[in-house]
């Protein structure tokens, strides 16, 4: 007769019914402070592995794994997974769902004090994950920002973040920016509500980020580059120049010349700045020794 924890491994939880009685019987309801909406949609699935090109050598890191029910369709064709969970009932449930797999760790911890090189070391490995909607940014900067950056990200977002994510120049935001400095995003696949257990409010999409070279720019650097795309947005309604003296504390006189020097108009907005633009922005203020 097959044990408890195999029986358990093997439900299909992206039947609702079959999902709802684990949760009574593990005495679990979906916490709404966690974000905690759980995938039902098989095709979905499908969609995230393949978005991800998933290939027997693989590691892959996935963040707010659940129930388990992405969890195993990674596991079924990578090398390793390492599976990040922070809620305990959650994560006893989770050891059970998985049981039966052996490339499978668990990590119980706050997925932004998680570092990769920790996991990983400097091996590569692609980050995998459906996305609480509460910390989708966050987990953006703490990954792209890390040591060992993931190669690839594919990852369930908001539709509407996914959308300022890939925005063109003439409707960016800093989140737009702060994605795109990184890597290349691109939406897979969008994602209907109904897909999920409880069901949001809001639709979702499958969001794929290839990692590109960070502009040759070291972590400082970096820091200062956003430190000049945060103020251009600070006014967002604002001409350019005057969002820029608002947030950089410095004369209107000198915005200007910075501004000038880099060929921008004084008169845009940021939402209208490509990143190559910021870039030659911010070189202009970094040689200005007022600055």
């Amino acid at each position: 007769m097959p044990s408890v924890a195999k029986l358990l491994s093997d439900v299909d939880l992206t039947d609702i019914h079959a999902l709802r009685n684990l949760l009574l019987a593990h005495g679990m309801r979906p916490n709404k402070s966690f974000g905690q909406n759980f995938l039902i949609d098989r095709a979905v699935l499908e969609h995230i592995v393949a978005a991800a090109a998933i290939g027997p050598d693989d590691e892959i890191l996935e963040v707010g794994a659940g129930t388990g029910v992405l969890t195993r369709e990674l596991a079924a064709v990578a090398k390793r997974v390492v599976a990040v969970e922070i809620e305990r009932d959650m994560l006893t449930l989770l050891g059970t769902t998985t049981s039966t797999y052996n490339n499978v760790e668990l990590i119980a911890t706050n997925l932004l004090y998680l570092n990769p090189a920790d996991v990983f070391g400097q091996h590569p490995y692609k980050l995998v994950a459906n996305l609480p909607y509460y910390i989708t940014a966050p987990t953006f900067r703490h990954f792209l920002e890390t040591e060992n950056t993931p190669e690839l990200l594919v990852v369930m977002v908001q539709l509407e973040v996914a959308q300022r994510i890939v925005a063109k120049p003439g409707d960016l935001s800093l989140l737009g920016v702060s994605v795109q400095f990184y890597g290349q995003p691109r939406i897979v696949a969008t994602v209907p509500a109904r897909s999920f257990y409880p069901a949001p409010k809001v639709d979702s999409a499958i969001l794929r980020i290839d990692v590109q070279p960070q502009a040759n720019l070291t972590k400082e650097e970096r820091d200062r580059f956003f430190r000049v795309v945060q103020a251009g947005f600070s006014m967002r309604r604002k001409q350019l120049h005057n969002s820029l003296t608002h947030g950089m504390h410095h004369k209107n006189e000198e915005v200007r010349g910075w501004l000038a020097a880099a060929n921008i108009d004084a008169s845009r907005r940021a939402e209208t700045v490509s990143i190559p633009e910021w870039l030659t922005l911010w070189r202009c203020i970094e040689h200005d020794p007022q600055a």
